[in-house]
């Protein structure tokens, strides 16, 4: 059984540099932008010493008690494959109980299944199906039933999806694989034929209509965060605060000797900013992090340019997939959701379930009682 104990982030930072890559969300620079949590990074160390898995733990402590909800987004990073999880886990937990954890929460980074785009454009166009569980998938991941299986039998408790969003990070993701299936690196080309006969005219018109996309720095932050709420208050969401933004662009850089690390995006077409996002990069894995577009000259396609701009970096870049990040389950051609699916859909990519996250109480009645009041905050 691995040991577990608290390492510096230079040791975290190195571990992750030797994989082929691992959630942003579990880097130790992810841990000062969440500045409203403690983080701490641990480590999992064999029988010889050697650190063999990490993980980024953020602790939010309940209020007028000095206990703790301990949260591993996306993580931990450990060997998932095997059918003896409690050896990675149990002390693990052993070491959050000390810290004054009353639960644990963490979101195992494990494929369970995958749909290909023909099955989503089937299942919207199918009025008997609303929801993607209800699609035969592509593929089931026996890793990922493994993982779920021995969750269940540890007592872990799965956080089931409230809205068609999971609590905490989304279940379901949309994601552009950049590899063929024998591991050659798919080509610009071959990936812009994958797309749908409407992406591949926005792109076009958007070119045309001269639609400039260019990598921005952090003084263009404020322009970003300009159109962001612009968009927040047309699609009905809270916006971050731009000082959010530009914590995460100095803690991803500082944390990485990644320059694409976290890359502004900026969209133009004749001075204006029409489109501008946020990408991020560990390793192989590319994501879609943010995204900002006028309701001004739509028809420029500005949107499109910029996913198009940054699908191509990440190409660039000998990343292995493209990831737009979460989707709702819903395939519902009334839900209001389903629009964000289309838009995605129309890349070629699949839809991916990863394990979802999970919950293990230590402290049976502080669970409950924080299980209320993020009921009655809902």
């Amino acid at each position: 059984m691995p040991s577990v104990r608290p390492i510096s982030p230079t040791e975290h930072r190195e571990h992750l540099a030797t994989l082929p890559s691992a959630s942003f969300l579990q880097t130790p620079g992810w841990g000062k932008v969440k500045s409203e949590w403690r983080s701490e990074s641990l480590g999992w160390f064999d029988d010889a010493g050697d650190l063999v898995g990490v993980g980024l733990v953020l602790y939010r402590k309940l209020p007028r008690l000095k206990r703790y909800l301990a949260y591993l987004p996306e993580g931990p990073i450990i060997d998932w494959t095997g059918d003896d999880l409690a050896g990675w886990l149990d002390p693990m937990v052993a070491h959050l109980r000390k810290q004054g954890a009353f639960a644990v929460r963490i979101g195992p980074p494990v494929v369970t299944r995958r749909w290909s785009t023909a099955q989503i454009k089937e299942g919207i166009a199918d009025p008997e199906v609303h929801l993607l569980s209800q699609v035969p998938p592509v593929d089931r991941s026996v890793k990922g039933a493994r993982t779920v299986a021995q969750l269940h039998e540890l007592g872990w408790r799965y956080q089931g999806v409230v809205g068609g969003f999971a609590a905490g990070q989304p279940q379901f993701v949309f994601q552009v694989p950049l590899r063929n299936a024998d591991g050659t690196p798919r080509t610009e080309d071959e990936v812009l034929k994958g797309m749908n006969q409407l992406w591949r005219r926005n792109i076009k018109r958007a070119a045309k209509e001269g639609v400039e996309v260019t990598v921005g720095t952090r003084e263009d932050l404020p322009a970003f965060h300009e159109l962001y709420v612009h968009t927040a208050q047309r699609d009905h969401f809270t916006p971050r605060p731009l000082r959010y933004f530009e914590t995460m662009h100095d803690a991803l850089l500082e944390d990485s000797d990644e320059p694409d690390r976290f890359r502004l995006w900026l969209a133009r077409h004749d001075g204006d900013l029409v489109a501008s996002t946020i990408s991020i990069r560990v390793g192989e894995h590319s994501w879609y992090s943010y995204g900002a577009s006028s309701t001004e000259k739509r028809e420029v396609r500005g949107s499109n340019a910029v996913q198009w701009a940054m699908i191509r970096d990440a190409i660039a870049a000998g990343a292995a997939v493209y990831d737009l990040r979460g989707i709702t389950e819903t395939l519902d051609a009334d839900d209001s959701h389903v629009g964000l699916i289309q838009f995605k859909v129309g890349t070629g990519g699949e839809a991916v379930e990863y394990a979802g996250e999970w919950d293990l109480p230590i402290n049976r009645p502080l669970y409950r009682a924080f299980q209320l009041y993020l009921a009655r905050r809902g």
